[in-house]
């Protein structure tokens, strides 16, 4: 039978996800009140008033820690070479690594751009799949690279056997195999035992860039971050951002974590332009555990109810690890964007070759309610809308 959205039964869904959580109401909770704009300041634009799920943001920013810390470093933003929390050696240390394994950028996407053009030389070729994020083939399109992009498998996973044949096959000619783990748009994973299978059976000089923006989502226990392959003396470049869990897409603050090696080959290229206030901004989440826990949990808490809420209706959704998931429309999901967009509603934009999905990024509780509001009415009678059965 067919489940239909009410509005009493998801948010009391999704209140009771998140209230068995376990966090006061006066602690967690009310870090996420953002300061006022200050007096006279009205916002006035219609961005404010859209429901932001397209970006895969974080939509309660950064943690109250985090503010107090960044209004404190004001006092540097007319300066150069001003205190900057430590910031790079508290990344470090985060990893267990030494500074000279680090690379700060304004971003994760500054980083990927930076290690596309720092290894592929021209009409050099990057191997990864499609869809995922395209960042670093943008890059080597850019500098007249070559990209070889292999198709997901039935099951939205990446074919890790298949980037191994092209790899080989293609040895003298690739400068890069990249992989997004999770990946972007899918949510889905690439165990570890996969990815070691991978550094095992490709040419161990060729450089394989693993981006993990969403690492901090995961509960997949076959999951394990790329970081230890470094520390094996792995040729691996792991890219992180403080643009996710931490609320920091406005501010921009990414690294990458490396063999000394690459990251002075990277260094070359980019620009060290990472402003006081994130510097100090990101010093203070990687101190304040709390609050990254209350958004992973009420995130995936969130996900969890909106993606059953889908499913119950009839819809594919793809099973994500990430703040965000991807429905099957049944129809363009050109057309479906649009129809959101004109409820007020931003959700994700084309992920050819699959245009018949949806990204949807995970909001606040309201934002979420706002979302399946609008999806009832544009499929008012569930999955017969699509035309499947």
């Amino acid at each position: 039978m067919k489940t239909r959205f009410s509005r009493r039964h998801f948010v009391g869904g999704a209140a009771a996800a998140v209230g068995a959580l376990g966090l006061r109401p006066d602690s967690a909770l009310a870090a996420l009140r953002l300061p006022p704009p200050p007096p006279g300041v009205v916002p006035a634009d219609p961005y404010d008033d859209l429901a932001k799920l397209a970006s895969n943001e974080n939509p309660h920013g950064p943690s109250e820690k985090m503010w107090a810390s960044m209004d404190l470093a004001r006092k540097y933003a007319n300066r150069y070479g001003y205190p900057d929390g430590d910031i790079h050696e508290k990344i470090a240390e985060h990893h267990g690594m030494g500074t000279d394994n680090i690379i700060m950028n304004a971003g994760s996407g500054e980083t990927l751009r930076v290690a596309g053009i720092a290894f592929l030389g021209h009409e050099e070729k990057v191997v990864g799949v499609e869809p995922t994020y395209t960042s670093v083939y943008r890059v080597a399109s850019g500098i007249d690279a070559d990209v070889i992009a292999r198709p997901l498998l039935p099951d939205h996973t990446q074919d890790i056997d298949d980037l191994v044949r092209v790899t080989k096959r293609n040895y003298r000619d690739v400068g890069l195999v990249y992989v997004v783990n999770p990946n972007n748009p899918t949510g889905v994973i690439v165990p570890d035992e996969d990815i070691r299978h991978l550094l095992d059976n490709i040419p161990e000089d060729i450089p394989v860039l693993i981006d993990e923006a969403y690492h901090h989502f995961i509960r997949d226990p076959r999951y394990s971050s790329a970081v230890k392959y470094i520390k094996e003396g792995r040729k691996v470049l792991v890219t992180r951002t403080f643009s996710k869990i931490y609320g920091m897409a406005g501010l921009r603050l990414g690294y990458g974590i490396a063999p000394e090696e690459m990251i002075d080959q990277m260094r070359t290229y980019a620009t060290g332009s990472v402003n006081a206030l994130a510097r100090w901004g990101a010093a203070a989440a990687l101190e304040d555990p709390e609050y990254e826990k209350w958004i992973r949990d009420t995130t995936i808490a969130l996900r969890d109810a909106t993606m059953t809420e889908l499913r119950g209706q009839g819809f594919e959704v793809i099973p994500s690890e990430c703040n965000f998931f991807m429905v099957h429309t049944g129809r363009p999901a050109s057309e479906v964007r649009a129809e959101f967009r004109r409820r007020d509603v931003a959700v994700g934009r084309d992920f050819p070759p699959m245009l018949d999905y949806l990204r949807v990024s995970i909001g606040t509780e309201d934002e979420m309610k706002r979302f399946m509001t609008a999806w009832n009415e544009i499929f008012p009678d569930g999955m017969t809308t699509t035309g499947r059965r």
